[in-house]
Order: C-alpha cells, then structure tokens, then sequence
C-alpha cells in the first residue's frame, strides 16, 4: 500500500512539474533590465495627502478611468460598462451621454466639440454632440489597432493616441486589465504611438518599441508629446514628427526619458493648470516582478499558477504631477490604497478629480 502511495505521489509531482515547466501560456517573455526601485524616498516620500477623498456616487457603474470637462462645460467620464457618463461639476444630473460597446480609456475634444474616444476595443472614435458615433479609424500601416489608450487632440486636428499592445487585444484577453497584465509581463515592447489626420484621414506610426504605450498629453507648444510607457516606470519625450521611431534603438534626438524609475506603473498623463502634467501610478513595483526581469522561464512558469498566486502589486493610491523639463512638483499618495488603481488627475480651478480603473466612486479633493 506504501508502495502504490508513493507512486501515485511521484506521477502527481511528476505532473506537476511538466505542466509548471511545459503547459503552453499566451505570452513569450523576453530579457529585460529592470533599474533598481529607490522607493518611496525624495520627492516621492510617503504621505497621505490623497486620503478622506470626496466621492461622487456612480450608481453600479465602476471604474472612472478617464475623466475630461467638456465644452458644454459638463464633467465626463468612461466606466467600465462602456458608458460614458456626463454630469454636473459636483456630479449632480448624472446621464449616459453614450456607450460605444467597447471600452474607452481615453478621450479628448475636438474643435467641433465631438468627442474623440481611445477605445480598446474599437478603436480611435468620434462620437458627435447629437451621440452619433464614428469609427475614425481601427488599423495602420495595414495592421489592426488592438488596444486603443490615450488620445490627444493637437490644435491643428491631428489626433495623437497610443495603441498600448500589438500583441494582446482586450477583447480577445477578457479586458483592458487582463490583457495590460500579459503584455507588461512578455515585455516585448510593442506599443505604438499613432497619429490620425481628420483633413486626409491618414493614420502613421509616430513611434513604437513601448512597452505597453499608455497615457499621451501634448507639450504647450505641441512640439513634443509626453507618453506614459507602463511596462519600464517611465515618461518620453517623443517629437511629434517623428516617423516610425523606435524609441528602444539607439539615441535619437526625437525621443528622450524625461520621468525614469518612477516608484510605480505610470497610467494616464493630463494637462493640469500652471503649465503641470498630472500622471497616475497604478500600481506600485513589485520587488518580485523587477527580480523576474531577467527571468523569462520563471514569468511563464507564473502564467501557469492560480491567479491568487500571481506577484501582483498591492493597492497603493498615487498621482504625481510633472513640469515639461521634467521636475516632479507635486506627489500625492495613500499607502491604504482605499481608492484603487489611480489612473490620473483631472485638474480644474475648483477640484482634483481622481481617476481610477476599478473604483466604484468618483473621488475628489477641493484644489
């Protein structure tokens, strides 16, 4: 009997150990070099100064991921059931102004007052002021746009935004956080900086090799672009000239870090007032994932784990804002990370509203 037990637990470890080591996963890991994380220390030591938000209730709705006061001056938002939600300043006369069917995770306005949406799902929108919606275009250089992020829109009408992944598309991977999750693991640096021009209605590449291409804001002289790159805890430079770029190839004048080792994943990039661009950090580092980085076997070894056991980052509320040579002004956190995923600050004369990927409000802090 003693002999057969152990037998069977010797075909089960056996088991065991080919599905950790052979089970097939999605992603393809590759070599990278993570900078040593300094901390919470300089101008990022810890405070609280992003706890006791007010809040704004959202009814069933979650996840505020973006929010933009619009030219009819009503506060807008996308949540995670598609909608986009438009209301008063104090989020009073709450409606659904429209829902796209997908997931927007960025938008901006035009000068006609339409709305320009960064859906992951459908790609770069527009969605009139009477809710008709318009695909502007979903593919580049031949190739689809999977996962749509960050939009900006220039003075002129060209339309910059971020396709984060060419590799993992949210409507194939269960959602905008599931897919975000492969790809800043694989780390093969796919994300694309794209730019539409409304008057010929061209798409082009402006810049690529990011790993996961989030949040975009242009520079006051819209000369340059500012572009969130999730996966690396950094923040280019990008010279909206620029044609096809490959940020990850060797210096180039037209792309620079101007934010490096930040303390946690940077989201979406806002213009605040007084010259500032506000950024969200997601999430914190990870000591084990920056450990993992020259690890690829052991990252899809954690693919093959339950999700419970994945090395996710704890919840930590954080925003920063930034001045455009790249000294960090302002740092707001909560260690609790009570209001979770912190996305983004939208700044106005009155308040901070906090943007957020999960939260079931909406919070604020009076400016």
């Amino acid at each position: 009997m003693l002999k057969k037990t152990l037998a069977l637990l010797g075909l089960l470890l056996l088991a065991a150990i080919a599905y950790l080591a052979l089970w097939p996963v999605p992603v393809k890991p590759v070599v990278w070099s993570a900078p040593t994380d300094p901390g919470y220390t300089g101008a990022f030591a810890v405070n609280d100064k992003l706890s006791h938000l007010n809040m704004i209730d959202l009814g069933r709705e979650e996840g505020p991921e973006h929010i933009a006061i619009g030219p009819d001056g009503k506060l807008y938002t996308t949540v995670l059931s598609g909608n986009i939600l438009r209301m008063s300043a104090d989020g009073s006369a709450q409606e659904v102004f429209v829902n796209t069917g997908g997931r927007v995770l960025g938008f901006d306005f035009d000068a006609a007052g339409n709305l320009i949406a960064a859906d992951a799902m459908k790609g770069l929108l527009s969605v009139s002021p009477s809710k008709q919606i318009s695909v502007l275009t979903n593919q580049v250089e031949g190739q689809p746009i999977l996962y749509a992020d960050g939009v900006v829109v220039a003075r002129s009408g060209t339309m910059y935004f971020t396709d984060a992944s060419t590799r993992f598309a949210p409507a194939d991977w269960g959602g905008t956080f599931e897919a975000s999750v492969l790809d800043i693991l694989e780390q093969a640096a796919t994300g694309r900086v794209l730019a539409y021009d409304p008057a010929t209605k061209a798409t082009r590449v402006v810049a690529r090799g990011l790993a996961f291409a989030n949040g975009v804001a242009l520079s006051a002289d819209e000369k340059n672009l500012f572009v969130a790159e999730t996966g690396k805890y950094r923040i280019w430079k990008i010279d909206v000239e620029a044609r096809n770029l490959d940020v990850g190839a060797s210096a180039n004048s037209q792309a620079t870090v101007l934010l490096d080792n930040l303390p946690g994943y940077p989201d979406n990039l806002m213009r605040g007032l007084d010259g500032k661009i506000w950024v969200g950090l997601v999430k914190p580092r990870n000591p084990t994932i920056d450990k993992l980085a020259g690890k690829p076997f052991l990252r899809s070894v954690t693919m093959r784990l339950p999700r419970a056991l994945w090395p996710v980052p704890k919840a930590y509320g954080h925003v920063v804002a930034f001045s455009e040579d790249g000294k960090v002004l302002s740092s707001l956190q909560d260690e609790t990370g009570a209001y979770p995923e912190t996305t983004g600050i939208t700044e106005t004369r009155d308040r901070l509203y906090v943007q957020s990927l999960h939260a079931k409000g909406l919070g604020w802090l009076k400016r």
